[in-house]
C-alpha cells in the first residue's frame, strides 16, 4: 500500500518518500503513476532484475527473505537520508520477498526533483544502501539442481 510512506509537507514544498517489501510482482507502471509534482523537473528509475548467471553458474531462480519490521525501518530511514542529503520531491522504493523467476524485478527506485542530477545521486546512495544495510538475503537456486546463499554472512538456514 502506498499509503504508508512518510509525507512531510512545509508550503510551498511537498516530500513524499515510500519503502515498502512485496511477495508479488513489482508493476512499473504502478509506481509510475504514482509520481506527480509540478515542481519536478527530472524523474529517475531503477530496476534490479533477476538474471540467468552469477559467478560463472546458471541460476534457474531465486528467493528473497527479510526480517520485514526490520527492513521496512531501515528503508524509510534510507530514504529519509537521500531527502535530506540530496534535492529530492518524491522517492519510492520497493524490494521483494519469496520466488522471484528470471527477469523479474527484484528492486525498484523512482527519485523526483526539480533537476536531474540530484535524481540521479539518490537514485545512486539508495540502491547502495538498500544493498548493504537491509535485512533481506538472497537465496540463488541454480539450474544443476543445488543452491547458495549470496553475499549472506548473517543468514542461518
Amino acid at each position: 500500500d502506498l499509503v504508508t510512506g512518510v509525507q512531510t509537507c512545509a508550503l510551498p514544498i511537498c516530500w513524499r518518500l515510500m519503502f515498502q517489501l512485496q511477495d508479488n510482482r513489482i508493476n512499473r507502471i504502478d509506481l509510475l503513476d504514482q509520481f506527480s509534482n509540478p515542481r519536478a523537473g527530472a524523474f529517475i528509475t531503477f530496476e534490479g532484475i533477476v538474471r540467468n548467471h552469477h559467478e560463472g553458474r546458471d541460476v534457474a531462480y531465486l528467493e528473497y527473505e527479510a526480517h520485514q519490521k526490520i527492513a521496512e525501518s531501515e528503508g524509510k530511514k534510507i530514504l529519509e537520508e537521500a531527502r535530506e542529503s540530496f534535492d529530492i520531491l518524491e522517492c519510492y522504493a520497493v524490494h521483494r520477498t519469496g520466488k522471484l523467476e528470471i527477469g523479474d524485478i527484484a528492486v525498484w527506485i523512482g527519485c523526483l526533483a526539480s533537476h536531474r542530477d540530484a535524481c540521479y545521486q539518490a537514485n545512486r546512495f539508495i540502491i547502495e544502501e538498500l544493498k548493504t544495510r537491509l535485512t533481506i538475503w538472497k537465496k540463488e537456486f541454480y539450474s544443476d539442481g543445488t543452491s547458495d546463499w549470496v553475499n549472506c554472512k548473517t543468514k542461518i538456514s
